[in-house]
């Protein structure tokens, strides 16, 4: 499709979620003039507004950081819920607005691509970032977007009730499919799930994929042949897919689930109602706020073969630059400020993950530290938004096939085809 047709499809396809955890940028010198240690009259100051959909509180320390840093800039962060993120932004930027930064995901490329992001490739700040974080905020070689901290999904467990039932953490895909069985004899309840949301399920069937195929060297290439529409995912991952399913057939992820949305599946978790509940570091706070007495843990998704399992994850959100900014350089002030170790350090302190800044070192934890060797060994993938051109709109529709699987009307095979329909159909619009 030619790049006039491309707003016509942002308005169909952006109404989807970002489906990440956080982000973080910088650029290049101090365009403003003003030094972030300078003082400024509240006369001066220039409004800039951040649009996000996580919420404030996951930014909480950062905010605070640019507010005691830039005093020549008022941060105004706009929340949007994830449900409505991309409606309000993409209304915005139809009609030549908008905030003057925006956090981004996985539809970076579809927003780069209609020439609503300010292209960042030459900044100052790119070049203190590493490769892997910047890669799925470019198209073509140009960056558009610099990234925040990482996000990582994984089961979030009760450490008290494993202990009390002699549980082990699974290594397995099989020993995680005991454990359900085990509690549920005991009358406890093994995981609950916010299935309301497509997301959950569709994080899950991952990160077995990503145990039993994405660790395969041989598949190395498919997620950029995937885009080129060479191979299906109705075909590669329906082995593993279907060995996931084994979570509906045998009775763990029951249809009373889709009534439950995420807030209320974490409060079940939370208040010792359930033992686990997939989730990330977004939550952690909420959870403990919640029950400041709960021992909690997270351990990766296991695979079909013992291992160190994988998490969901990679490179979150980031932030981009509205081209059309009437305040270009505060914005990359901003981002110049963020591209710091005390920034990151910031980011990572209301929402843990680890930071694309060259030299940064972050401790993620006791929480997570059954995750430790799946970090070690690089074992944090999340296909769409590593790869994927037009990964939102995809997982969406797989993830929403997921939830009619659920609700015994689809196979999971049909789930994939869905998913590959729309991989299709977005490559066919885009061309």
């Amino acid at each position: 499709m030619k790049k006039r047709w491309l707003p016509m499809l942002l308005s169909a396809v952006l109404a989807t979620s970002i489906v990440a955890g956080c982000g973080n940028g910088q650029s290049a010198g101090n365009s403003s003039g003003s030094s972030p240690s300078g003082k400024a009259d509240k006369e001066e100051q220039v409004e800039i507004r951040i649009m996000g959909y996580n919420p404030e509180s996951t930014r909480a320390t950062y905010l605070k950081m640019l507010e005691e840093k830039l005093p020549n800039i008022k941060v105004v962060f706009e929340f949007v819920s994830l449900d409505n993120f991309n409606n309000v932004l993409n209304s915005q930027l139809q009609a030549g607005q908008g905030p003057d930064i925006i956090e981004v995901g996985g539809e970076t490329r579809l927003l780069a691509s209609a020439g609503h992001l300010m292209e960042l490739t030459d900044e100052s700040f790119t070049s203190k970032y590493v490769q892997s974080g910047l890669t799925p905020f470019s198209v073509n070689g140009k960056v558009y977007a610099a990234p925040l901290q990482s996000w990582h999904e994984g089961i979030y467990y009760n450490k008290a009730i494993f202990r009390e039932n002699d549980i082990k953490i699974p290594r397995t895909f099989d020993e995680f499919i005991q454990i359900h069985k085990d509690l549920s004899a005991k009358g406890i309840k093994p995981q609950t799930m916010g299935a309301q949301s497509w997301e959950p399920m569709m994080k899950q069937s991952i990160g077995l994929v990503n145990n039993e195929f994405y660790s395969n060297p041989e598949n190395q290439d498919f997620d950029e042949r995937f885009n080129r529409g060479e191979v299906k995912l109705a075909e590669a991952w329906l082995p593993y897919v279907e060995q996931w399913s084994r979570v509906i057939t045998e009775g763990i992820l029951t249809k009373d689930m889709l009534g439950l949305s995420n807030d209320q599946a974490l409060d079940e978790f939370a208040t010792g109602k359930a033992a686990m509940f997939e989730s990330g570091p977004w939550d952690e706070v909420t959870i403990m706020k919640k029950n400041p007495d709960l021992e909690l843990g997270m351990f990766p998704f296991p695979g079909l073969t013992e291992g160190p399992g994988w998490l969901v994850g990679g490179p979150g959100s980031a932030l981009a630059i509205n081209a059309k900014t009437a305040h270009k350089a505060e914005a990359l002030q901003i981002l110049e400020l963020t591209a710091t170790p005390e920034a990151q350090q910031a980011l990572v302190k209301d929402n843990a993950g680890s930071s694309f800044l060259k030299g940064v070192d972050i401790d993620l934890g006791e929480v997570y530290a059954d995750c430790e060797e799946a970090f070690k060994a690089g074992n944090v993938y999340a296909p769409w938004t590593a790869v994927w051109i037009s990964g939102n709109p995809i997982v969406e529709g797989y993830g929403k096939s997921l939830q009619e699987v659920l609700a015994g009307m689809k196979t999971v095979k049909q789930a994939l085809e869905d998913a590959d329909n729309i991989n299709d159909t977005m490559r066919k619009t885009l061309e």
